[in-house]
Parts: structure tokens; sequence; C-alpha cells
């Protein structure tokens, strides 16, 4: 029987996901990290006894099926689930990139569907837990330069609301994360002003106090940014359009 209480965070060797890890560590939680880069997250145990590695590539769907088996067995089940694993090109992304594109809907999109795969069975049969999708505010509306992962994001975050319908009949909470722009190894490759820019530090205060104290189906912050995006998303396209071509000119194409 466990004694503390499990987490599994994808993405977990670097930016908001490793923040993360260690802040449920730290409030003594038992974290399950998952990531690609082995080496990052055998470093987070170092800092921290009370995170495991697991390393997986999301994109492999048994992989993560057995991953998902092995923290199970290891601790005797998983309480919440944050599936974060995300990538983007921005450089790729001035320009109509196939393969770019397929690779980014298949990292962020089909690797959390992968992940959610792997243990849809297992909450649906446990009737408690939690299920929570790191999104982003790009996937509010279309931005410059970012068509991949505004739409790969807007996909989560519309199958989160979809799985929560299913998952309340199971007696399992869906959470959607979105966060604005954090300084994460990501964000480093934007080469525009990012307004209200915080730390992976503050992202993850702001999760754990989320998953952990409130009810609320979203997660988003910080507040002032998106309150203001959730503003233009409800203008009519012709108004959106224009207010955000007037910020384009701060983008090198």
């Amino acid at each position: 029987m466990k004694e503390k209480k499990i987490i599994w965070i994808t993405g977990a060797s670097s930016g908001i996901g490793k923040a993360l890890a260690i802040k449920f560590a730290e409030k003594g939680w038992t974290v399950a990290a998952s990531a690609r880069r082995e080496g990052l997250l055998e470093d987070l145990n170092k800092f921290n006894q009370n995170i495991y590695s697991f390393p997986l590539d999301v994109t492999e769907i048994e992989n993560c099926k057995l991953v998902a088996n092995k923290i199970i067995e290891k601790f005797g089940g998983i309480d919440i689930c944050v599936f974060g694993t995300g990538m983007h090109d921005p450089k790729s992304e001035k320009r109509f990139n196939l393969n770019k594109i397929r690779e980014i809907m298949e990292v962020n999109y089909f690797g959390t569907m992968n992940s959610i795969n792997s243990i849809y069975e297992y909450f649906s049969e446990k009737k408690n837990g939690q299920i929570s999708i790191i999104s982003s505010v790009a996937g509010y509306r279309g931005l410059p330069a970012a068509g991949a992962y505004c739409a790969s994001k807007a996909a989560l975050t519309s199958y989160a609301e979809s799985l929560n319908f299913d998952m309340q009949m199971k007696n399992v909470k869906v959470s959607l994360i979105s966060p604005g722009f954090i300084k994460t190894p990501m964000t480093d490759q934007n080469d525009f002003p990012m307004p209200m820019i915080k730390s992976p530090e503050f992202a993850a205060n702001e999760i754990f106090t989320g998953l952990t104290k409130k009810k609320s189906f979203e997660i988003h912050f910080p507040k002032a940014f998106t309150y203001f995006l959730k503003f233009l998303q409800i203008l009519p396209s012709s108004i959106y359009f224009k207010l955000v071509s007037k910020g384009m000119k701060k983008i090198n194409y």
C-alpha cells in the first residue's frame, strides 16, 4: 500500500516540467519523472530523492504503456498525471514546413494522447485521481509564426474539455493548464518581446496550487496576461487580425 501521493510528470527534464517535479517533491510527493533525456532525470533524482527517473519518448505508444505500468507497480498507483511534453520551432514556422508541422503535432498532441491512452483504463477502473494536460494560451487563437504550435495546443485544449465530460462520470478530475510566456529552453528560441514572461518556478507554484488546492478546470497564468488573451478570444476575427497585425512588425520574418 502506497504511503505517499504519487504524481507522474512527462516533459520533466527541463522547463515547467522540471520545476513542477521539484515543487511536488519538496512538498513530500513521490514524483515519477519522464522525459527522453535520461541523464537530466538522473540529475533530478540526485537533487531530490523523492524524484524517480522513468525515461520515455511519448511518441512511442507501447513504451508509454510500459512506463505507466512500471510506475503503478513500483509505487502502488498514481494519483495525478501531468502530461506536459512539448516542442516548438519558431524559425521553421515562419515558412510552411510540412515535416515540422507533423513533428510538432506528433510530439505535442499525439504524444499527449499516447500518454493518456496509457492510463485511461487505470483511472477509469480506479474511479478517482486526476489527469492534467499542459496546453498553452497559444491554443486560444492563431498567432503569427506559430501555426503548428497553436494548432497542437488548440487540439489539446479541445480534447481536455471533451475528456472532462467522459471522466466526470468516472469520478476522475481532468484539468487543463494554460501558461502564458514562461522562460524555458523552448521560449528562449523566440526572437520577439514576450509580455509578462515568468519563471518556471512561478509556473510550478501556480500549477501546484491549482492541482492540489483548487477545483477549477483550467489553471491559467499569469492572470493579467491570460485574461487579456481570453478577451481577444471573443473578439470578431476582423478586429482580432487588425490588433495582432500591429504587433507582427516585432517578429523578424
